[in-house]
């Protein structure tokens, strides 16, 4: 028999994890003196400590590795466990790879002396209900009536002011004219549907790459082109209509004062 620091030199595994294994049932000494409490292991216990090992180098947790040294569970269930793995490594590496993609165009920016004005940043966005109207309108100018005409029928219904604005862009190209609007605004009470206004669960996407802009409507074209440029450098693409959120916002065109983000919907491409 072996002391627990002779076996600790032996299988090279620290002393603080072989007493952690004996107390999630996966290692047990083969003798605790009942005396000195000291834990005896045995040179034939090397085996099933080393299969530890390399389920825990798999990515497998401790209580995943304990279902899985049960010689009683079948075969399909651990084929299982070890896709579930498998897929769970593969997500893992291809976040870290378009990680990587953003460092390397972030080098090459500072390569070339170019400090972003814009940083890019990609996030979760989740569902809210919404009411809406969706029109065709003739130019950017008829945008305010849109949310005049929206902003008038949550008053309406008790509702002062949503906690959420936005507009978002369905034409698939830019257009300056015959545009394809809908002024949205969250509804999270009940608010009922009409002839005029719609209300609706606003989809919610894994990955919006989004870039924060401060000052007018005039100028975001500047953040659209940042984000266009970093969306095609870091391997995604476009997969839905892009939205504008406005955080401080109004009916002026010319505002220094407001703050946009613009949002778009991406995957890997």
């Amino acid at each position: 028999m072996l002391k627990i620091g002779d076996f600790s030199k032996l299988s090279q595994v620290t002393v603080k994890a072989l007493r952690l294994y004996d107390q999630l049932g996966l290692l047990k000494p083969i003798y605790v003196d009942e005396f000195t409490s000291y834990r005896y292991y045995c040179a034939e216990q090397l085996p099933r400590l080393n299969r530890i090992l390399a389920l825990k180098d798999l990515g497998f947790s401790l209580e995943q590795i304990a279902k899985l040294l049960d010689e009683n569970v079948p075969s399909a269930e651990i084929r299982g466990m070890l896709r579930l793995k498998q897929a769970e490594l593969q997500r893992l590496v291809e976040e870290e790879q378009a990680r990587l993609l953003r460092v390397e165009a972030r080098l090459k920016q500072i390569e070339e002396e170019s400090i972003p004005k814009y940083e890019i940043v990609l996030k979760k966005v989740e569902p809210i209900k919404v009411a809406s109207i969706r029109e065709v309108i003739p130019n950017f100018a008829a945008v305010p009536r849109l949310y005049d005409q929206l902003f008038d029928t949550l008053q309406q219904q008790g509702i002062q002011e949503p906690s959420y604005c936005a507009g978002i862009w369905h034409d698939s190209t830019y257009k300056e004219s015959d545009v394809d609007w809908e002024a949205v605004a969250s509804a999270e009470s009940f608010v009922s549907s009409n002839k005029r206004v719609k209300v609706y669960e606003l989809l919610g996407f894994e990955k919006m790459a989004c870039a924060v802009h401060h000052g007018s409507y005039d100028t975001s074209n500047q953040a659209y082109a940042a984000l266009i440029s970093w969306i095609e450098a870091n391997g995604y693409k476009i997969i839905g209509s892009n939205r504008e959120v406005y955080i401080i916002g109004g009916n002026e065109q010319n505002n220094e004062s407001y703050v946009t983000e613009i949002q778009f919907p991406v995957a890997r491409a």
